[in-house]
């Protein structure tokens, strides 16, 4: 039987505002039919803190920090905690909640989406797999996150490789669409990330980094040879179409659908009402 063809889109790095802006603009264009379901693999220039739609800057963010060390910030259109994008791959999958075998709850969509990712750890040599919180303490943790980071935190089907959690995502459903995005680490500069975080005290801080590396690694971390990012590209890649069981066929925005990008973008996700509301 013939494989389901979904669109691929490498944009390659962009700006902060520029890549919420082409999730949103996906996801737009998907839910009025005018393009198949996609994955798009990105990058971002520069290297960006971004937060999750209900976080509050003024309480969680170490703005000076951000600007001192030239990075981009933006808020995602996605729940969840800060993320540091840097040496990573990050990977968009924008499909209907009425795809056939997605299932209709937020978590079983979550895990069915991910076995893409699962698939492409795999095919790098890792014994990744999908973490589920056993204990009603840890589900409970899962509501009240005490982390403003996001790699320091559980979730349902979070991926895992040796009881460390090895890439973090995040999901919306708007106008009958799920979009879910996530970062796959490749390396990770774990004092720069807890340096853009509020912490009550720096004793507290050094406790939560300490804590951090039992929870969360990145792929180069466990690797003899480390991956390149054009490896980790084709593996996931290869991973998605496993795991998912499709067909990638590679596309390129057209100038009109750009256009359209860049508006969202200088209109929304550029602004400092959208960025600092909460």
């Amino acid at each position: 039987m013939a494989k389901n063809k979904w669109r691929f889109i490498d944009s390659g790095n962009c700006s902060p505002a520029f890549n919420m802006a082409l999730d949103e603009a996906l996801l737009d264009w998907h839910s009025k039919g005018l393009i198949p379901p996609t994955i798009r693999f990105y990058g971002w220039s520069p290297a960006t803190l971004s937060i999750g739609y209900f976080q509050k800057v003024e309480k969680e963010i170490n703005m000076d920090a951000v600007k001192e060390h030239n990075l981009g910030f933006v808020r995602r259109p996605t729940g969840g905690r800060g993320v540091l994008h840097d040496k990573e791959l990050t990977y968009s999958v924008i499909v209907t909640e009425e795809y056939e075998g997605m299932p209709q709850t937020v978590t079983e969509a979550y895990r069915v989406i991910s076995e893409g990712i699962l698939e492409g750890f795999k095919s790098l040599g890792l014994d990744a797999y999908f973490a589920v919180p056993k204990t009603e303490e840890e589900k409970e943790s899962l509501k009240n996150p005490r982390s403003a980071v996001c790699f320091d935190a559980p979730s349902w089907y979070e991926l895992v490789v040796e009881g460390r959690k090895v890439a973090g995502s995040a999901q919306t459903r708007q106008k009958g669409v799920i979009l879910q995005h996530g970062s796959i680490l490749l390396d990770l500069d774990e004092d720069l990330l807890f340096s853009l975080f509020k912490y009550p005290s720096e004793r507290v801080k050094l406790r939560m980094q300490q804590n951090f590396k039992n929870k969360a690694v990145a792929i180069n971390a466990l690797r003899d040879r480390p991956v390149t990012l054009e490896e980790a590209k084709i593996a996931f890649k290869k991973g998605f179409e496993k795991g998912l069981d499709i067909t990638l066929e590679s596309y390129e925005l057209t100038p009109e659908e750009l256009r359209e990008v860049e508006g969202i973008a200088k209109e929304k996700y550029e602004s400092d009402e959208w960025n600092y509301r909460r």
